[in-house]
Parts: structure tokens; sequence; C-alpha cells
């Protein structure tokens, strides 16, 4: 099964990630996230397969993220709000996403790839 990696190139995250899997061998079908920006329905079927908070698929460290206040207006928006905010702008989404069969990786950490991999 080839995984889909959703990243934005000049990310060194997504080259540190992209790395790794190479060093494993494991193929990926890439996408930049700023020419192909996720969809609301996409976000939302990533974000209940995840189990992750929502807000941890927010680039919390970009600058859409600060420029739009964000932190301040994430603890009142509703879930929906959140997910269509999101899916306006790819800059917005925390990088990379990995999608393996059920499981979104959300984020370069290296020891949550590697219990993925490794668990399989």
């Amino acid at each position: 099964m080839i995984a889909d990696f959703i990243c934005y190139t000049p990310c060194s995250t997504c080259a540190k990630a992209r790395a790794w899997m190479k060093a494993r061998g494991i193929e990926y079908a890439e996408r930049n996230i700023k020419q192909e920006n996720p969809t609301y329905d996409e976000l939302k079927a990533w974000y209940e397969r995840s189990g992750l908070p929502l807000k941890r698929f927010f680039n919390t460290s970009g600058m859409k993220y600060r420029e739009l206040d964000v932190k301040s207006k994430l603890p009142t928006m509703s879930n929906d709000e959140a997910l269509h905010l999101l899916s306006t702008d790819g800059m917005l989404v925390k990088r990379p996403i990995l999608l393996d069969g059920d499981t979104v990786l959300v984020g370069f950490k290296q020891d949550q790839w590697d219990a993925h991999f490794d668990g399989e």
C-alpha cells in the first residue's frame, strides 16, 4: 500500500519525514499542501480517523496562524468552524500529514512514525 504524504516542499520537518520514509523504503504519493489544499471533507475525515484533538491539525508556528490570531479564536470555535477555517488555506494546516490505511499521523514525531511502521 502506498501512503499519502501531505507536505510543503520547503518545510524542513517535511524534508526530515521524507528522508525517514526513503531510508525505510516506504512508498508514498506526495501532495503539496499549498498547491492542493485539503478540503473540508478530507480534513473532517482525517480528524475523525486520527483520534487527535482538532487543534493538533493547526500549524501553530505558521505566519498565517499568527496573522489571523487563530490562537485566541480557536477556543471558542466549534469543530465545524475550525475545519472550515483549516480548509481555506493549506498553510494553516500542520504538516506533514501521513495517511496510511486507517492511520493519520500529523506532524513528524519520529517515535510515533517508528511505532506505526514497526507495529505493522
